[in-house]
């Protein structure tokens, strides 16, 4: 019996002893898992600036496909690991997203499952018509270029407090931050509120005082904004104007007579131009026409606002074609400007 009790003394101790090697080296393994885990998830992942654009019906073996297809990971196999894990599959959310180099795997994920979309700067100027304005947006948003151009209907238009001719004057031309995911309605709630805000009470407060609306201002800055591009010259002509709409002379505006005509492309407006018979014809109709010609820039608008004082009647362009303007006060000066930018007009043929 003391022998046995010996051999168990000396058996006992190895087996403790396999049993720690074999817990040290299931910790060993497990911490080496975790730690590939962690680096996996952790390092950076993202190798390139990438944009990825997400709508509804996006999985994630396309988004899989378009990183893998782009080089836009170093790692395919952890985002598509992480992702599952995560179950992005069921919480994918359309959007813009931005991958930059250096960003980890983790970070890769969590912007595509928390729909951390980054916003865009949706620049629209220059814009003339309707189908410039869908045109220049719909580069920078979901919605499509139709979308943007159906907004310009007497319903949606008087949802918005205005009629199919005033509507141009809520699209106030800017800089301005959005989501891809913005809808053609949002993007028109998101002017309104535009409108609203540059329409404060200082500059409601200066139409007021010249016997104006904000949608009349808009309208006249839209002829100022056709007439010249020299900031420096709009309130100018601005003056022009509000001195024939205050001594009842018709406006007599060539921009209104090619937005009738239905082509503002025209370098030279005829007589037999003059002669459509249009209420944005303001050389037979007196007064403003029905609304905007085209999108009146801030610029304009604050040229109108704050228009020069002056006593000039006419403006014709000058000969040298510089963009500018020669001023008169009376109809002989003017005949005799319109006389000089005619003949260079005749020099160099152009008819149209």
């Amino acid at each position: 019996m003391p022998l046995q009790r010996r051999e168990n003394h000396l058996v006992f101790p190895k087996i403790k002893k396999i049993f720690l090697l074999i817990g040290v080296v299931i910790t060993l393994l497990a911490a080496w898992i975790m730690f590939q885990l962690y680096g996996l998830l952790f390092r950076p992942n993202v190798e390139k600036d990438f944009v990825l654009y997400v709508n509804k019906n996006t999985t994630l073996q396309m988004i899989y496909e378009t990183l893998e297809s782009n080089r836009v990971l170093k790692k395919m196999k952890a985002f598509y690991w992480a992702a599952t894990i995560k179950k992005c599959p069921d919480s994918i959310k359309p959007g813009r997203y931005h991958f930059k180099p250096g960003m980890t795997t983790n970070e890769a994920v969590n912007i595509l499952r928390a729909g951390l979309q980054e916003p865009v700067d949706v620049i629209f100027n220059n814009v003339r018509t309707k189908a410039d304005l869908a045109s220049h947006v719909s580069r920078y948003i979901e919605a499509d270029s139709l979308s943007i151009t159906g907004l310009f209907t007497p319903e949606i238009s008087a949802e918005f407090g205005f009629t199919p001719e005033t509507f141009a004057a809520m699209f106030i031309p800017n800089t301005y931050e959005f989501y891809w995911t913005t809808t053609a309605e949002e993007f028109a709630e998101r002017m309104k509120l535009e409108y609203e805000r540059f329409w404060n009470e200082e500059r409601r407060k200066k139409a007021e005082d010249m016997g104006m609306t904000p949608v009349q201002v808009a309208t006249l800055a839209s002829i100022v904004q056709e007439e010249t591009n020299q900031n420096s010259e709009k309130p100018r002509v601005a003056g022009v104007y509000i001195n024939r709409l205050q001594k009842g002379m018709p406006l007599q505006a060539d921009p209104t007579v090619k937005f009738a005509v239905g082509d503002i492309t025209l370098r030279r407006v005829l007589n037999r131009h003059l002669e459509t018979d249009s209420p944005y014809n303001t050389y037979i109709y007196p007064g403003l026409p029905p609304g905007p010609i085209t999108f009146p820039e801030i610029s304009s608008l604050e040229a109108v606002l704050n228009y020069e004082k002056h006593n000039y009647l006419y403006f014709c362009a000058k000969e040298d074609f510089s963009g500018l303007h020669n001023f008169a006060r009376t109809n002989a000066e003017h005949e005799r400007n319109a006389a000089r930018y005619h003949a260079a007009l005749n020099h160099l043929k152009i008819n149209n």
